[in-house]
């Protein structure tokens, strides 16, 4: 299948507005075979998605990453997806089978499906950062577009219009999935906010315009017209970077006692990742290293901390 998804980051011309449209298709068609999402549940899945990647790009530099954690009172339950600065996402929910009649508008009703109460909060990781920054909202609507906007001016500061949207087919696979963001930059008088506002509540929904064709750069030209620079255009897609190592050191983060318990009883551990489904094995023989090296580096702490208390106490 040719490659569809790609997204585009643009400026007016005058600097004012900064403004990203996206297709992710292939993205939350993955997301949905992964784990086997029904209707609703993908809708919303998707959205999240479509969400983290907009805001990822933007506001994320080099190797950082994005946590972005939905937690409503619908459904689904809570969502969880992982974004970076180059493009990529993953994600999971807790209930992937939320099928829900449409809503008043007859569109997918995601809001049933999230919750109109609950949180959601993005949580950004430098990898060089040991207490990554967390900010936190409360959900507005539980259409995921309206809650992404609502943090962007509460906690980063940013008036903002975030617009998400996912066609579902009758078997459960994606159509299309897309979204914009756009980003009121310092300057911008009332007037080009109303005109904007004003496109804004005329515009069709993404998903029609992906539909009947639109690229990302039709939606950036249908908000602003031949205002505007584009600055970039990327690749998106799916990717979960799990390894058996990764798994590996938080089998080692388990007490040791629990580690000989899987070691005696169980004799091999399984682990499954969210994100992608894929499984581990652990055998006895992996284990008994996990548990050597975890036995020694504690004893070593021991060793560590006695030492400095008792320098300490030559100190006096």
């Amino acid at each position: 299948m040719k490659t569809t998804d790609y997204l585009v980051k643009s400026i007016t011309k005058d600097g004012k507005f900064r403004a990203y449209a996206v297709n992710a298709t292939q993205l939350v068609e993955r997301a949905h075979e992964i784990h086997g999402t029904w209707s609703t549940a993908s809708a919303a899945l998707g959205r999240a998605l479509v969400g983290t990647l907009l805001l990822a790009t933007a506001g994320l530099q080099g190797d950082a990453g994005m946590k972005v954690k939905i937690q409503g009172n619908g459904p689904v339950g809570y969502i969880v997806v992982d974004g970076t600065a180059h493009g990529t996402v993953k994600g999971y929910m807790g209930n992937p089978h939320v099928n829900l009649p449409a809503n008043a508008k007859g569109k997918i009703d995601v809001a049933g499906a999230v919750g109109k109460q609950g949180t959601l909060s993005v949580t950004k990781m430098a990898p060089t950062d040991k207490t990554p920054y967390t900010g936190e909202v409360n959900l507005v609507s539980g259409e995921l577009g309206d809650d992404f906007t609502y943090y962007l001016a509460q906690s980063e500061q940013i008036p903002s219009a975030v617009g998400l949207s996912v066609f579902v087919n009758t078997d459960d696979s994606i159509e299309v999935a897309g979204g914009f963001m756009i980003q009121v930059l310092p300057g911008a008088s009332d007037a080009a906010i109303t005109r904007l506002e004003n496109t804004l509540k005329n515009m069709p929904q993404v998903s029609d315009m992906l539909r009947h064709g639109a690229t990302p750069e039709d939606i950036l030209h249908k908000l602003f017209g031949d205002d505007l620079k584009l600055l970039d255009k990327m690749p998106v897609r799916y990717e979960c970077d799990c390894s058996k190592q990764r798994f590996a050191r938080a089998l080692e983060s388990l007490p040791i006692k629990d580690l000989k318990k899987l070691i005696d009883e169980d004799h091999h551990a399984e682990t499954v990742c969210q994100f992608c489904g894929k499984k581990y094995e652990f055998n006895e023989k992996d284990l008994q290293l996990l548990y050597d090296k975890k036995v020694a580096d504690t004893a070593a702490d021991k060793e560590l901390a006695a030492k400095k208390k008792q320098a300490k106490k030559n100190q006096k």
